[in-house]
């Protein structure tokens, strides 16, 4: 028979750093991937270059969702005019012939448009898991200067490296100006 564990402490969601600097946050960040943390998050009032990559963020999906929102867009617009004006309603107009796809471009084209921009805004939103109406390091102390002056790197309980006394000695030799438990 075997015994599974249960994680040591389910109520903590992580342990959040505050730095002075966006460099030292970008310099923590790096050194913490590097050790093998993957389960992270950064907060800082602005952004700040080189985070999401020292975060591990190396693609972005959100040009390949908006360039096949856009494909859709104008291929169903297309057809849409095609099956309109060839099978359903079918009417001569000076003797043009049915299939006349130069009158087709203006709505194909705005099609496109109108999918690539609504895969890029809901693209966006299922990406960065949005809405979200609740997020526990609102319950950080010093999180409200995270749209002040606060920068934050968060380690979450999740990660398979996460061990209570080890991550909070590793942020400690990061020199952070405060570490605080974040609880669910």
């Amino acid at each position: 028979m075997s015994v599974q564990h249960a994680p040591e402490n389910p109520e903590v969601y992580g342990l959040m750093a505050e730095f002075d600097d966006p460099d030292r946050l970008v310099e923590v960040t790096r050194s913490a991937y590097e050790r093998g943390f993957r389960q992270m998050e950064a907060y800082t009032p602005f952004p700040v270059e080189g985070l999401d990559h020292a975060l591990g963020y190396h693609r972005n999906k959100v040009p390949r969702t908006v360039f096949a929102g856009a494909l859709l867009g104008g291929v169903g617009g297309f057809l849409m005019q095609c099956w309109s004006a060839m099978y359903y309603y079918p009417h001569n107009i000076a003797g043009k012939p049915l299939y006349s796809w130069p009158a087709f471009i203006p709505i194909t084209f705005e099609m496109t448009v109108l999918g690539g921009a609504l895969a890029a805004v809901f693209g966006m939103l299922y990406f960065n898991g949005l809405p979200r109406l609740y997020h526990p390091v609102f319950n950080a102390p010093e999180f409200a200067r995270a749209s002040d002056d606060g920068f934050f790197l968060c380690v979450q309980s999740r990660d398979p490296l996460f061990d209570p006394e080890a991550t909070l000695a590793f942020l400690e030799t990061c020199g952070p100006r405060s570490i605080s438990v974040v609880p669910y």
